[in-house]
């Protein structure tokens, strides 16, 4: 056997009987000659080996190549505890090297000795260790949303073994393990980007931002406080959006119409003494360099006490008895009004407690008359209607009566009085009486009040009375009024009188006559100047029963008689006569006339048909004497 060695490597020939060398069994074998692995991570340098038999392998050992040096890696003190051998005496020379460093990146030679002298063997070229770090590159940096984004988990060598890369972004994994990942980017794909090596998760690279610039999204609008908002109370409108770059004007808006106050100022905004009026549907519109976007609608609510509370009848204008009216009650109040509650007179209504707006008196009578308000009440408190409302319910005369004083029988020639009364609204604007008899019905005057001061006989009979106003007419029923027959003999008396007065008187105007045609006009003149005093000259105003005169249409003898006299009889024997006598004497010569003329006897027994009441008999004189 011939043993030749070169360099390192002791190659054996073995001389065949055909005398040809042959190779002995001596080899080192590295697969891969190189290894790519992570920084910090463990590798193992796969080694195998050979040598022939009956050799035995004394001693193994790993060297560093620096500057083309081997050294022994125990001499290497940043070595120490980092590297193990794993390998055997018999054919396995595997390395394991933990914690990677840069530093660790050398060529690595294994070499073993046999119990031969000079039997050992190294193997060349050696194993090349290659330690790199991960990178995340982000091309694009910086994208619009929509852009194309490449995302590659970068190292300086291909590490050994195709491992799986795992991706995460803010920490939390994605769900693919390519090295390098193509993607259309939205705003959720911004943020921070590390990976790892599947088994070293451990050893994730240094992270990465990727920028997505994008419109704002997930506008919204929120109400402080929440809840019910009273009137007088203050409210914050906050307006929230995401958006990169950062929202730079907010608009708000109420009602769909812009609010030029509160245009780009801010996402907060506060109202302070909110008032009803502030009521309504608000958003805002968030706006930066890449768009806009509107929250969605809140609605402010403002709740307060019923206000501007008012009451009004229907129909208007004047209101009839018997017809229908209906009072409403009107008031601003959020929530809407709980309870009405109405009021006749500052006194409640116990039946329209609580009944609504809207009350309906149907066949109104006069008794519902008077002022109206009502109160509302909701949770938040009560106020009644600003003023009352006067029902004034309007209706014909009813009830119309007559009443008599003194009652019961009249005694002839005392005062009497008929009073109309009647219950109207308006008052009764106008009475008429009437008077009813077996002769029939007519009209016996007008006024409240009908007088009798000097009640006679015919004023006897049944009365009633016509109330009348603007909406009607109604009559009293009949009351009777009676004559008491009781003498009355200073009456009787001056009937007596008057009668013989008037007796007195023609006989003065018979006498004086026949004087004229047979004496003196002085004779006569004087006797006619006695007789007159002793015949009571002239009565006026007295009534009388009977009157005694010539026949009618003769006339008194005599030279001067009188130029007329004129004597007519009452139509009913029942009745007292009437008599007109008219006297007219001519005066002498040379002196003034002295007249008699209208001696009228009234009739005592019927009421005149006239509007004039019927109370007294009367007898006119006029007496008209001339200058002596």
């Amino acid at each position: 056997m011939l043993l030749k060695k070169s360099g390192s490597l002791v190659v054996v020939l073995l001389l065949t009987g055909s005398g040809v060398l042959v190779q002995a069994g001596w080899s080192v074998a590295h697969s891969p000659g190189t290894v790519c692995a992570l920084q910090g991570a463990s590798v193992v340098l796969p080694c195998t080996y050979t040598y022939p038999s009956p050799y035995q392998v004394m001693k193994t050992i790993w060297f560093g190549v620096f500057n083309k040096q081997e050294t022994n890696l125990e001499s290497l003190s940043e070595y120490s505890g980092h590297w193990t051998y794993i390998g055997n005496r018999m054919n396995n020379c595997s390395l394991r090297i933990t914690d990677l460093k840069n530093s660790y990146a050398l060529e690595y030679r294994f070499r073993f000795e046999t119990d031969i002298s000079g039997g050992q063997f190294t193997g060349k070229p050696g194993v090349q260790l290659l330690v790199t770090d991960l990178q995340v590159m982000v091309n694009p940096d910086t994208v619009t949303e929509g852009q194309s984004v490449i995302l590659t988990c970068s190292t300086t060598c291909t590490l050994t073994g195709s491992p799986a890369f795992i991706w995460y972004r803010d920490g939390s994994p994605l769900p693919f393990t390519n090295q390098s990942h193509l993607f259309t980017a939205s705003r959720e794909d911004r943020g921070n980007y590390t990976c790892a090596v599947k088994g070293y998760e451990h050893l994730p690279s240094s992270a990465v931002i990727l920028s997505v610039t994008y419109g704002p999204k997930d506008t919204s609008l929120s109400v402080s406080p929440s809840g019910e908002i009273l009137e007088g109370s203050s409210v914050t409108l906050t307006c929230s959006s995401d958006a990169n770059p950062p929202v730079q004007r907010y608009t708000w808006y109420k009602n769909n119409r812009a609010l030029a106050s509160w245009t780009g100022s801010g996402l907060n905004h506060a109202i302070t003494n909110i008032v009803s009026e502030d009521s309504g549907q608000y958003y805002c519109e968030a706006r930066n360099q890449n768009g806009a976007e509107n929250s969605s609608a809140v609605t402010i609510d403002v709740q307060y006490a019923p206000k501007n509370t008012s009451i009004s009848v229907s129909p208007s204008g004047e209101i009839m008895a018997g017809s229908s009216v209906t009072l409403t009650c009107s008031s601003d109040a959020n929530p809407p009004v709980q309870r009405y509650t109405w009021f006749k007179n500052n006194r409640a209504v116990a039946s329209w407690t609580g009944s609504g707006l809207n009350h309906t008196i149907t066949n109104i009578v006069s008794e519902d008359s008077g002022q109206y308000y009502c109160e509302t009440r909701n949770q938040h408190g009560t106020q009644n209607s600003s003023a009352a409302v006067t029902i004034d319910v309007q209706f014909a005369p009813k009830d119309t009566s007559v009443s008599v004083s003194p009652s019961g029988e009249i005694v002839e020639g005392r005062s009497v009085n008929l009073t109309c009364s009647s219950d109207a609204k308006p008052p009764v604007q106008r009475y008429t009486w009437f008077k009813k008899n077996d002769t029939g019905v007519w009209q016996a005057g007008s006024g409240q009040s009908l007088n009798f001061s000097n009640f006679r006989s015919w004023n006897r009979g049944q009365y009633y009375c016509e109330a009348q106003n603007r909406h009607g007419a109604q009559n009293s029923t009949g009351l009777t009024v009676s004559y008491a027959a009781v003498a009355n003999y200073k009456h009787d008396l001056a009937y007596i009188i008057t009668g013989t007065c008037a007796l007195a008187a023609l006989l003065i105007v018979i006498v004086l006559a026949v004087c004229r045609r047979c004496h003196s006009v002085k004779e006569a003149k004087l006797n006619t100047e006695i007789l007159q005093d002793a015949a009571c000259a002239v009565y006026a105003n007295v009534p009388g029963r009977t009157a005694s005169t010539a026949p009618p249409g003769k006339t008194v003898p005599g030279k001067e008689e009188a130029e007329h006299s004129n004597v007519q009889r009452p139509h009913s024997q029942d009745q007292e006569e009437v008599q007109y006598a008219s006297v007219q004497k001519p005066a002498p010569p040379g002196e003034e006339d002295v007249q008699y003329a209208s001696i009228r006897f009234s009739r005592s027994g019927a009421a005149p048909r006239s509007t004039v009441p019927a109370s007294e008999a009367v007898i006119y004189s006029t007496v008209a004497k001339g200058n002596t």
